[in-house]
């Protein structure tokens, strides 16, 4: 038996349940893992919410670390014992155990601790996506700015570090003052409070008129306009999230006039989509936080029991850098 957070209807933190699951044995492909910790994400927001339908009842969660207790037939880079981490889907990780696809479970180096790698598997995956394979047509190199959207979050302060160790120059946004003081201090170059500040103004003002060559933007609805004001010719809008909502329709002759710009919507899924690649960008991930260039900044803690309040205070953006689920 395991304890698990399931939801039998698309709505708010209120139907977020604890219940008891039985879990069987791995089949072909599969792993059975004891959860030690879960990382709390966005997209466990828009699956609560039903933004991304899920069949019902369903137990939400996308990543966590842990130690494997059962392998199936055909796993051959996992073995009992061994302590583990993923972004994966289906999702599920809300939960004391559980059998998954052994496909995007890597082995966690010894030097991470299951906190650490319940909170960067699904962020940490995604900025490496995103600074190492999202690129505008006219790639990118040291000195180049870049901006970044919720910047103080937990994907937006792995990204600050790790575009400093690689010599960008990342104009991170947030909400609040103090906001930006942290992403200032991961590495952001500069910082601005979009509810205080003109933010595509700003922008032009620190590139000297020019704009950025990319925006990575996780919020939606609420920056996609002004967001395309901040880009140079032949720029790109990389998107990667919805939290304020989803971007409405838009024509596409609006990106010719702006200066022939590119857009495109990304999913951490298609990268990880196969065991090869997912294990390349893991072994990226964990060399760039066991160098110590980017640190894991797990700034709230929740009992699986409070995951109502986690997601509460996830929506309310409360909450800055990684939040985990504790067990």
């Amino acid at each position: 038996m395991s304890l698990a957070v399931q939801i039998r209807q698309h709505g708010g933190p209120e139907e977020l349940h604890l219940v008891d699951v039985t879990v069987g044995e791995p089949g072909p492909g599969e792993i059975r893992i004891r959860h030690h910790a879960i990382g709390l994400n966005f997209i466990d927001v828009y699956h609560r919410t039903g933004l991304y339908p899920l069949n019902m009842p369903a137990t939400i969660g996308m990543e966590a670390a842990g130690v494997v207790e059962a392998v199936g037939e055909g796993v051959t880079h996992l073995k009992v014992g061994d302590r583990a981490a993923y972004a994966s889907q289906p999702p599920g990780s809300y939960c004391e155990l559980r059998v998954m696809p052994a496909k995007c479970v890597c082995k966690l180096p010894d030097a991470i601790s299951f906190e650490t790698g319940a909170a960067m598997m699904l962020k940490g995956l995604t900025a490496q996506y995103l600074l190492k394979k999202t690129l505008p047509v006219q790639g990118l190199q040291a000195g180049d700015h870049v901006l970044f959207h919720a910047a103080a979050g937990g994907v937006g302060l792995i990204a600050s570090q790790w575009a400093k160790a690689l010599g960008l120059q990342l104009i991170g946004t947030a909400g609040t003052d103090a906001k930006c003081q942290l992403a200032l201090a991961n590495g952001a170059a500069h910082a601005i409070n979009y509810n205080t500040e003109d933010f595509a103004a700003r922008v032009k003002e620190i590139t000297g008129g020019q704009g950025v060559k990319v925006v990575y933007d996780s919020v939606g609805k609420d920056t996609w306009d002004k967001s395309l004001e901040c880009l140079r010719p032949f720029g790109l809008m990389a998107s990667f999230g919805n939290a304020s909502g989803p971007v409405p329709p838009f024509a596409p002759g609006s990106l010719g006039a702006k200066g022939s710009l590119y857009v495109t919507r990304q999913t951490l899924f298609t990268h990880i989509a196969t065991r090869e690649s997912t294990q390349a960008m893991a072994d990226d991930l964990f060399a760039v936080v066991a160098s110590g260039q980017v640190k894991i900044h797990i700034d709230q803690r929740y009992p699986l029991a409070e995951v109502q309040q986690a997601h509460r205070d996830l929506e309310g953006r409360k909450t800055t850098g990684c939040t985990i689920l504790t067990l």
